[in-house]
């Protein structure tokens, strides 16, 4: 039994006992004890001081001298005002880190019930893959691994946007200026190729928009009257009339991209369990539609389009279904989450979606809840923020925008270069060294961009991610290759390490065996918050803790066989924790650097 079980049976009986007051011991909470005290755990009275009918102090030193004869693991107690510091044995925490060192499985929590679908990703088949697609892969990949090891089954799922009239652009302008190039001929990603006509078209379309405007056009008139705009409005038609040559390039320029995209996604470390596709779903929710008009929650206008009345909710009327009976984005959406839901009979949706979709959300899971979906209590908008680099904000259309393959290859030289100056790394050479750069440079992306809150906008600055000093996943992979480093040398030494034959714990060890000790509810805390910035902070904590250790206590060269013997488990220990835990992040972690 944890010493917190024991404490909440043993503080449930205890306020019965001396002040009549009664609880469940599941209802009892606890703190760690804050640095500036002594102790190790902290239990706060304040919420019974009337009950009692005593001051908090009072209620604390009756209750610490309670547990202090009630519990052996409790070796003292101070009060401050309504909190109740309480320190713990050192047995305990050796008894603990025994348990935690033998267990391979630490950190995977017992299968729970509840079935996840994470949708991430969700890029459109007219460009690569950008920074901000980065951002929202590692959290959908994050936020999925973190509900796995939190017991959960878990589909990963990605919605591509492979029609449409943006899709289109491309196509009209690969027609008109591709002269049969491919990815092979023009020696580039199939995603970069296709990207590179959505961008030619922008370009042609403004300049037919300017020569119209000079022709006498108003502006508003000639961005409707562009050439270009029309002959991609006309291939839409004509794709959604299924005509064949239309249908033959968008497959074809559909398959380069796609090529692309696989190529991106193992690079940086994703993946998927189930695709979905536009063109298979934009038809989707028109059924929904005639139902909801069935029951009352949708009604039609006189042009015969069909909407919401959402004012009472504090939203407005919103569109379902135009008057012409096409579908608009809430149509299909609709029709995909009863899909996925039948599919794959999950009770959870995550959607990993931008910030300037969080009215679409709110508007798509009332409207399910009105139709009485049982499966949408249990749908979520992890909603993101933008992400900028210190150079400004990136479009698409124009060509400027910070493509991923790019960026990716930047941090590995900003890897590269970063080594150089700090003289790390020297001793891996070729290839390996090379595997080394991109884990250094993927990690740093990652991290940064997972260390922060979702909802929160944010600057991405890749020099300061490369840092072997702070906050950053190359401090953290650092701490790992160098307890691997510790592990290498105390197995060419022969020291054994795998019996703990102390009795008494420096402060800094007790504290990491506290940090390790929390990655279970640290990932349970995650899980519930769909927040990888816990896990990533865990990480940072556990590091900077036994970064301190490593500065004040020498490990190899400790002044006692046990010493040494505990210190090298311990580190090992640490460093599987921190693998494990990084792993949630989609970081790998290298074993020199």
């Amino acid at each position: 039994m944890s010493i917190e079980v024991s404490l909440q049976n043993t503080i449930a009986a205890g306020l019965l006992s001396l002040f009549n007051i009664q609880i469940s011991p599941i209802e009892i909470g606890f703190q760690q004890t804050k640095a500036e005290f002594e102790g190790d755990i902290t239990f706060v009275v304040f919420p019974f001081t009337k009950q009692a009918g005593k001051k908090p102090a009072e209620i604390g030193e009756l209750l610490g001298a309670y547990l202090l004869e009630q519990l052996p693991e409790i070796t003292g107690f101070n009060v401050v005002q309504g909190f109740l510091n309480l320190s713990i044995s050192d047995s305990y925490w050796l008894s603990l880190i025994e348990e935690i060192s033998s267990n391979s499985a630490f950190g995977q929590l017992p299968a729970t019930a509840g079935k996840f679908m994470v949708e991430y990703s969700s890029p459109n088949t007219n460009k690569p893959l950008h920074l901000g697609h980065l951002r929202n892969n590692f959290l959908g990949f994050s936020i999925s691994q973190i509900l796995k090891a939190a017991g959960y089954e878990v589909v990963m799922a990605n919605l591509i946007n492979d029609r449409g009239i943006h899709i289109c652009k491309s196509m009209v302008a690969y027609q008109l200026l591709g002269n049969g190039a491919t990815p092979e001929i023009a020696n580039v990603k199939g995603d970069h190729l296709v990207g590179h006509y959505y961008v030619e078209y922008n370009n042609l379309f403004k300049q037919q928009v300017k020569e119209l405007v000079e022709a006498g056009k108003s502006e508003e008139v000639a961005e409707k009257e562009a050439p270009i705009l029309l002959q991609a409005q006309e291939m839409l038609r004509k794709w959604e009339a299924g005509d064949p040559e239309t249908i033959a390039l968008w497959k074809l320029m559909n398959s380069w991209v796609y090529s692309g995209f696989g190529e991106t996604y193992k690079n940086i470390g994703v993946s998927f369990d189930q695709y979905y596709y536009e063109s298979d779903t934009y038809l989707l929710g028109k059924d929904i539609i005639e139902e909801g008009l069935a029951k009352g929650v949708f009604f039609k206008k006189e042009d015969n389009s069909v909407w919401i009345d959402l004012t009472d909710d504090g939203l407005d009327q919103k569109l379902v279904l135009r008057g012409d009976g096409t579908s608009v984005y809430i149509t299909q959406d609709l029709g995909t989450a009863d899909l996925k839901a039948k599919q794959h009979a999950i009770n959870h949706s995550i959607y990993v979606v931008g910030n300037e979709q969080d009215y679409h959300f709110k508007v798509l899971f009332l409207i399910l809840k009105k139709l009485g979906r049982s499966y949408a209590d249990g749908m979520y908008h992890l909603s993101y923020g933008m992400v900028e680099l210190p150079s400004g904000k990136m479009k698409s259309r124009e060509g400027t925008t910070v493509d991923a393959d790019n960026l990716l290859e930047e941090m590995v030289n900003t890897a590269r270069e970063r080594m150089a100056e700090v003289q790390k790394g020297g001793n891996v050479e070729g290839n390996e060294r090379e595997e080394l750069l991109r884990i250094i440079g993927l990690g740093a992306i990652k991290y940064f961009l997972l260390k922060v809150e979702p909802k929160k906008k944010m600057l991405f600055n890749p020099a300061e991610s490369i840092e072997l000093q702070g906050n950053t996943a190359t401090a953290i992979q650092y701490c790992h290759a160098r307890i691997k480093s510790i592990l290498r040398t105390a197995i060419e030494q022969g020291i054994p390490y795998q019996t703990l034959e102390i009795s008494t714990l420096h402060p800094l060890e007790k504290a990491i065996i506290k940090i390790i000790n929390q990655l279970p509810s640290k990932i349970q805390e995650a899980a519930k918050e769909y927040s990888p910035a816990v896990i990533a902070n865990y990480c940072y904590d556990l590091t900077r803790t036994y970064n301190s250790l490593f500065a004040e206590l020498s490990i190899l060269k400790a002044n006692t066989e046990e010493e040494k013997h505990f210190r090298i488990r311990l580190s090992e220990t640490t460093g599987r924790t921190l693998a494990y835990a990084m792993g949630l992040l989609g970081i790998s972690v290298p074993e020199r650097m």
